[in-house]
């Protein structure tokens, strides 16, 4: 549970410096500013994806293995 937090907080930093990559592009007018602002766009949407996904492994191995250690203390006597 502990791990939750520095997670968020390291996926809303990535997005963040995304953008403000994309912004700052876009001020110099750099040929890549489309690119960039691409990219911030697309991670804004995948990057969450990819935290929701781990979560749901992480909440499907922890269960497994509960069930696991709860089987194997039910058949000790």
């Amino acid at each position: 549970m502990k791990w939750k937090r520095p997670l968020a907080v390291l996926g809303l930093t990535a997005i963040l410096a995304i953008y403000a990559i994309a912004i700052i592009s876009a001020f110099f007018q750099s040929p890549q500013s489309s690119t960039w602002l691409m990219a911030a766009i697309f991670s804004s949407v995948v990057i969450p994806i990819f935290f929701y996904a781990g979560g749901m492994v992480y909440r499907l191995l922890k269960k497994t293995e509960e069930n696991k250690d709860s089987e194997s203390n039910h058949k000790q006597p």
